[in-house]
């Protein structure tokens, strides 16, 4: 199969396993790397090989492109993938799929109006870990799933991140930078969510950066730092999922647990590739540690792009497509509205399980 060439525009801290990992994919050629600041893309450029470094503008104009990857701050997710698809491209965006709803809409539209497919982190789900927690779910191991939980319980990143505006501004928080992961972990194991309730909060209006740079600026806090929520899955099962950036003494509760009706399955940290997974069945008294079995236990960011190239190729579906990523987007402003209307909310959209990856699957490969 010809590699599909493939364009990053965006060239901030998250780029680099990007663009280690999409040279790693046989089915992907990085081509080139863009970003405002053109010598920060020179400086991406040499550092991973790649063969150019130019404007947004140049390698949206580029005729052998066909994935551009968007790396830009969540603010701009929307603007970019729009031109990216104006420009005749597939776009594959880091999460959120955008700020809004509204904006997310008109993302899934324009690529369907134009016959291109629109991906979206995470893409954490194709890791070892949750593609072994979903087969054994798949299998019933621990029978028919009637609820979970998930917890990401953080004091918020002013303290280590030296630019951490974003995520006190609207589309940030810890609902919309670190939910993705926990709710397409969810869906990839328990299918799409039917309604959802919740309460949000904060602990403070205005934090005080620590990080060197921007020491002791103040940032606004315009987004709720704490949301709780419950969720129904429309195969019945119900779901509590908490996000916090108010917790600063730490916990110990888990990522995620699947709670069945022959026993319960911890799911390793949705933001990891690799494991533990763990289950108990009802009567055990202790824990089994299941091995492993699939590959992509590292960081493995970009991997969905190369799944997007295989779609491309093949007419498969690719597994984090838009409708997933939009089904998470609608979900994650859904917390938000049932806590300012005091009522459910019924979800609008929907979508399909992602298919799991096939076992024993050469490195770096996708389809056999």
């Amino acid at each position: 199969m010809k590699p599909v060439k493939v364009g990053i525009v965006g060239c901030g801290k998250i780029s680099s396993i990007y663009m280690k990992n999409c040279q790693m994919f046989e089915v992907l050629e990085l081509a080139a790397c863009a970003d405002m600041d053109l010598d920060r893309a020179k400086e991406k450029a040499a550092e991973f090989h790649i063969p150019k470094a130019c404007t947004v503008s140049e390698l949206l104009a580029d005729p052998e492109i066909s994935i551009v990857i968007n790396l830009t701050i969540p603010q701009a997710h929307a603007s970019v993938c729009l031109q990216a698809l104006e420009a005749g491209k597939h776009v594959y965006v880091e999460k959120p799929l955008a700020v809004t709803r509204e904006e997310g809409q008109r993302v899934i539209r324009t690529a369907a109006e134009r016959g291109l497919l629109v991906g979206c982190a995470p893409e954490t789900f194709f890791g070892a870990g949750i593609q072994t927690a979903r087969k054994l779910l798949d299998d019933g191991v621990i029978g028919r799933p009637v609820a979970a939980t998930a917890f990401m319980m953080g004091r918020g990143h002013e303290h280590w991140h030296p630019d951490p505006e974003f995520y006190y501004a609207a589309g940030g928080g810890p609902m919309f930078d670190m939910g993705p992961y926990y709710l397409t972990a969810l869906i990839s194991l328990l299918g799409p969510i039917r309604r959802i309730t919740g309460m949000t909060g904060k602990a403070f209006e205005e934090r005080t950066i620590l990080s060197e740079k921007k020491r002791g600026q103040l940032i606004p806090v315009e987004i709720p730092t704490h949301v709780a929520g419950l969720l129904q899955f429309t195969q019945g099962a119900i779901g509590t999922l908490i996000t916090s950036f108010d917790i600063f003494g730490g916990s110990d509760l888990p990522r995620i647990e699947i709670y069945g009706t022959e026993g319960t399955l911890q799911v390793p940290d949705p933001n990891t590739f690799g494991g533990p997974v763990r289950f108990r069945r009802t009567g055990e008294k202790e824990w089994t540690e299941q091995p492993l079995l699939f590959g992509y236990e590292e960081n493995t960011r970009g991997i969905a792009a190369a799944d997007m190239a295989y779609a491309i190729s093949s007419g498969r579906k690719h597994r984090a497509n838009g409708e997933l990523a939009y089904h998470v987007l609608e979900a994650m402003w859904a917390f938000h509205d049932a806590s300012d209307s005091g009522v459910h909310y019924e979800m609008q959209s929907t979508c399909e399980r992602p298919d799991p990856l096939p076992m024993k699957l050469a490195p770096f490969t996708l389809d056999r």
